[in-house]
């Protein structure tokens, strides 16, 4: 580890030996970082923070604090954060409670400045959280969600794989995967084809998906007709059964049609 003076590092930590960690940060015991991350100045990382290979966080992170939940009972929980991942200025992310005792943060993932991760979030790999994106608990992003700066999302909300959502919105229901969202309210905006095409998804596939959500969003159905509909009408494919689990499986709802 390459420590710059002026550091507060507890003897207990296991930080691996090619570690920077410079001026005016802190690391307490409980913390595991890996080789090749960087810590830039004026960090803390708190107890139960487990940080992966060749991630880079910068001045004023606070990573793995206690949760802002008035039930947190002082357990010992984590904040897990995978390899490669970048953690912008002044981002804040909680530790989690007993409802999933950890908050984790995906490999390849990029956290812009001030975003929020609050307790038992589940962000995944590939992920772009722009400035100022607030996630309130028990929120679930999958993998290569790309959300835009000033953004909101409700606690126990879920945004499926590959999801856009678009600057200010307010996320107070589930977005599927694949699509874009946009508008007050939150509503559908379309398939996410362009996000799609970068990732490599081939033209037939990108006309499945969309038919799919014609059938949900276009159609004028309602969600249990819509979804027998695309049971019976859409060829199978991972995409079919991924979007369908999905919505079966969102508690709280899936945003709502194109306003028109």
């Amino acid at each position: 580890m390459e420590k710059y003076p002026l550091t507060n590092i507890h003897p207990k930590a296991k930080i691996a030996e090619n570690v920077i960690v410079e001026s005016f940060s802190t690391i307490y015991a409980d913390v595991e970082i890996g080789e090749g991350t960087w810590i830039g100045p004026n960090v803390t990382i708190f107890d139960g923070a487990r940080i992966g290979k060749n991630c880079k966080i910068f001045p004023g992170a606070v990573i793995s604090a206690i949760p802002q939940d008035l039930k947190f009972g002082g357990e010992i929980t984590t904040t897990e954060i995978g390899d490669n991942t970048i953690i912008r200025e002044c981002v804040t992310i909680n530790r989690g409670t007993v409802d999933r005792n950890k908050t984790v943060v995906g490999s390849n993932t990029l956290l812009m400045a001030y975003v929020h991760v609050a307790h038992d979030c589940i962000i995944g790999n590939h992920v772009v959280l722009a400035n100022c994106v607030n996630v309130a608990g028990h929120v679930i992003i999958q993998d290569y969600v790309v959300i835009e700066g000033v953004v909101g999302l409700q606690q126990f909300v879920k945004v499926g794989q590959h999801a856009f959502i678009a600057a200010g919105s307010n996320v107070r229901k589930s977005v599927p995967p694949y699509v874009k969202a946009a508008r007050e309210p939150l509503s559908y905006a379309g398939v996410n084809s362009v996000g799609l095409r970068r990732r490599g998804f081939n033209n037939e596939t990108i006309l499945q998906i969309e038919d799919i959500y014609r059938s949900l969003y276009v159609r004028g159905l309602n969600v249990s007709n819509a979804l027998s509909v695309i049971e019976k009408e859409a060829p199978s494919s991972p995409e079919k059964k991924i979007i369908l689990d999905f919505i079966k499986e969102a508690d709280k709802g899936i945003i709502r049609g194109p306003i028109v």
